[in-house]
């Protein structure tokens, strides 16, 4: 952004013969870095339920591939006599997008610069 290119930090090290290269792999990526992680995590419980989604529709990993949207969708002709068939992936899709979805908003709590004392 253009708050960090015009910081004292990074003119500072354009003063001291530092080249781009390294302003952005030491002065500039570990800014984004904290950032970038919490981000990864988030966004892994919408990737999961897009996959499995896909999946569902049969637009996903092919019939030998194990998956879970495959799973629910196969599960649904069962649902009444075997309900454990598609509630179980099911199970497994809310778990796991709530599980990244905490690890995301920890992460955030911890690595936020703003909230350091």
């Amino acid at each position: 952004t253009l708050t960090v290119r015009n910081s004292d930090f990074i003119a500072a090290a354009k003063m001291q013969g530092a080249s781009p290269l390294r302003i952005v792999l030491f002065h500039i990526a570990p800014l984004c870095t904290s950032s970038l992680i919490v981000r990864l995590t988030l966004d892994m419980a919408g990737i999961i339920l897009t996959a499995a989604g896909l999946g569902f529709l049969g637009l996903g990993a092919q019939p030998p591939i194990p998956e879970w949207g495959a799973m629910v969708s196969s599960g649904r002709a069962f649902l009444l006599d075997q309900w454990w068939v598609a509630t179980i992936p099911g199970i497994a899709i809310f778990v796991v997008s709530l599980g990244f979805n905490l690890l995301g908003d920890g992460l955030r709590d911890v690595l936020d610069p703003k909230q350091r004392r």
